[in-house]
């Protein structure tokens, strides 16, 4: 390529390569918060500098802001809050960018270049930062299983107990002259702050995730359910608390229980925005279908009686209504009339109010079992274990999976994931999240549920590689973390579910139509460092011997593959998209990929490219939405602005060009 003879870099080279290159760390979540409150009131905006690097940069005036909004709580004021030691750390946690990265692990895959779910390894917290700002408002339903406050390691450590003196050396809670800021905290949280503080930047996070109808699911048990319920409460909003459900997790009663026998869990749920979210209801059974019958042989069949009375209601609209064929109706004693005399008089001209075969018994309304068969019925916060399955069923399912050997302690079965999502209202095409998988029920629900009905759903799973105890059972079958069962699991269930399709569909049937088989597959993906040397500072920050350092800046051991999902974020590409490895005469050796069917394109070898490997990708049809190059490819700022010039030249539209 022209001007690429120069061997080393200037220090004006470096600053110009250094300006192109994009930021391995995710975005900014403070400074995302600071502009919407710009755009809410523009003139609380100021700039402040920093006071070690001299940076300008964008800020809030609080005093102005408060002068917006009014009577503020502050200080010692006495306010309505819940709070622990390190919940400032928390939040603080929470808006921290990442420069962590996801790794791709082709050969853990299952499907890799079909699949559109994930699994994901690694610290469930990096990996909501990595994903937020290509998933967010795209997740329908968030199901968590979080570990619960029992005492006992599993995943992630879950003893949070601590003593008073512990709690009382903790940050946090203290104003800047020392006052304690929270009332009577001995008998509030101090066995309890550890795991509100895993769980509240998780949580903060996590709501970004979903849309606008969807919804959080939460499975707790009575240790942290009432923490639970008040971070939620802060972190969701109180008025999107769609409801506790209760599930009867197990149906024998423990008799050498201390106190009582403890068989149930809480379900905690909540709504995105309440008043967008659509409450998904159950199908009808046929007991309650034979309550309908047709006594009177009306051509729209079945029905039954309803009173036109109701238990509530106002004084002032109770009226005695005489109907046309001379029938007084009067509301018993104590009611109140469920309709109005117009209703009623609208009802009667079409056929829906029963006066008895002799015109002799009280007017009732007819309703039609056809009206009702496509509406389901509405879930109670009391889930039975015939509805949504228990812990021994789970257990089972699992030993069906893996020959007779339970793998995972307290799995929770597929029937409780599958109601849930149908009490969410996923539809086919929806993406359901767990970013606490533990023995991936979520994954094999979603495939189930694809195959029943041959819908498209997605599932991203996070768990953290925690190792197995050397003397548990999964060990010794050869599982050494939490992952690799995990991953098993939902190898197996695939497996499984392709199975039997496939065995339906051998058999002869009348239409010829084949059952299809849903996406069985994942792509593993695991969290890791960058691909590239920290290239953060800026020019005036480097040191002329630092200079030769950056020649290289891809860290060894890293592959083009790699190092293309690290910037799939800055683009906003989902890791499920589709990726494609490129070949032409005219890329001589070098790795090109398409993303997304074209819409990005990316080279990202560690030696140089020439002048016709760039025309080539300029020339790609349709033209790329971005085309990205790695900057160890480039030697100068000469050459940089070769391969801009040359992509912006010859697309026909405008194709933005990065350099990592």
């Amino acid at each position: 390529m022209a001007n690429s003879e120069q061997a080393n870099p200037t220090e004006q080279d470096s600053a110009a390569l250094h300006a192109a290159t994009v930021s391995a760390l995710t975005p900014d979540i403070s400074q995302e918060n600071i502009a919407k409150l710009a755009a809410l009131f523009p003139n609380v905006a100021t700039e402040v500098q920093d006071p070690e690097t001299g940076a300008v940069e964008q800020a809030i005036d609080f005093d102005a802001l408060k002068a917006m909004l009014g009577d503020v709580a502050e200080g010692q004021r006495e306010r309505y809050q819940f709070t622990w030691p390190g919940k400032r750390g928390g939040r603080e946690l929470a808006l921290t960018p990442t420069d962590k990265t996801l790794h791709s692990e082709v050969e853990r895959s299952k499907d890799w270049d079909t699949t559109q779910n994930l699994y994901i390894e690694g610290d469930n917290l990096e990996v909501l930062k990595i994903l937020r700002g290509t998933y967010a408002g795209k997740v329908k339903l968030i199901y968590i299983d979080p570990p619960y406050n029992t005492g006992h390691d599993f995943v992630y450590k879950d003893n949070f107990a601590t003593d008073a003196d512990a709690y009382k050396a903790a940050n946090g809670d203290y104003s800047a002259d020392g006052a304690q800021l929270v009332a009577n905290p001995e008998s509030n949280g101090r066995f309890h702050s550890d795991w509100c503080s895993m769980i509240y930047p998780r949580l903060l996070l996590a709501r970004d995730f979903l849309t606008q109808d969807g919804a959080i699911f939460i499975s707790i048990d009575d240790n942290e359910q009432a923490n639970l319920k008040k971070i939620c409460d802060e972190v969701f909003g109180k008025d999107n608390f769609l409801s506790q459900f209760i599930w009867e997790k197990k149906y024998t009663r423990a008799n050498d229980a201390q106190y009582y026998s403890c068989n149930h869990d809480y379900v905690i749920a909540y709504a995105r925005d309440i008043a967008c979210f659509s409450a998904g209801r159950l199908p009808r059974t046929a007991r309650m279908n034979a309550a309908y019958t047709n006594p009177d042989d009306d051509p729209r069949g079945p029905w039954k009686a309803t009173p036109l009375h109701a238990r509530s209601g106002s004084d002032t609209g109770i009226y005695t209504h005489t109907f046309s064929n001379g029938v007084t109706w009067t509301p018993p004693s104590g009611t109140y009339p469920r309709y109005s005399e117009e209703n009623l008089e609208r009802m009667e001209s079409n056929g829906e109010i029963y006066f008895g075969k002799n015109n002799d018994a009280i007017p009732t309304r007819k309703t039609f079992l056809s009206s009702l068969k496509d509406k389901g019925i509405v879930a109670t916060t009391i889930i039975p274990h015939e509805l949504g399955g228990h812990n021994h069923e789970a257990e089972e399912e699992v030993k069906a999976l893996f020959s007779g050997t339970s793998l995972f302690p307290s799995p929770k079965p597929t029937r409780l994931i599958a109601l849930l999502m149908q009490l969410a209202n996923v539809k086919p095409g929806d993406i359901v999240m767990d970013f606490f998988s533990g023995s991936a029920t979520t994954a094999h629900a979603v495939m189930k549920a694809n195959a029943e009905d041959g819908g498209n759903r997605r599932f991203i799973l996070v768990q953290l590689p925690e190792a197995t105890d050397e003397k548990s059972e999964a060990y010794k079958a050869g599982y050494h973390t939490i992952c690799e069962m995990g991953e098993e699991r939902i190898r197996r269930a695939g497996e499984q579910i392709k199975a039997e399709i496939d065995k339906e569909n051998a058999q002869i049937t009348l239409d010829g139509e084949q059952r299809p088989v849903p996406d069985v597959g994942f792509r593993v993906l695991s969290v890791g460092d960058s691909n590239w040397k920290d290239a953060h500072l800026t020019p005036g920050e480097y040191k002329q011997g630092e200079l030769f350092d950056m020649v290289d800046t891809v860290k060894p051991g890293h592959s083009p593959l790699d190092r293309l999902f690290e910037c799939l974020p800055v683009f906003q590409i989902e890791p499920s998209a589709s990726i494609t490895q490129l070949t032409a005469p005219a890329f001589d050796g070098h790795t090109v990929y398409s993303v997304g069917d074209g819409r990005l394109i990316a080279c990202l070898d560690d030696f140089p490219i020439t002048e016709e490997l760039v025309t080539a990708i300029a020339d790609l049809k349709p033209a790329p939405a971005y085309a990205v190059f790695s900057q160890d490819e480039i030697p100068d700022s000469a050459a940089l602005t070769n391969v801009t010039e040359i992509m912006r030249q010859r697309t026909n539209d405008f194709t933005r060009t990065r350099i990592f």
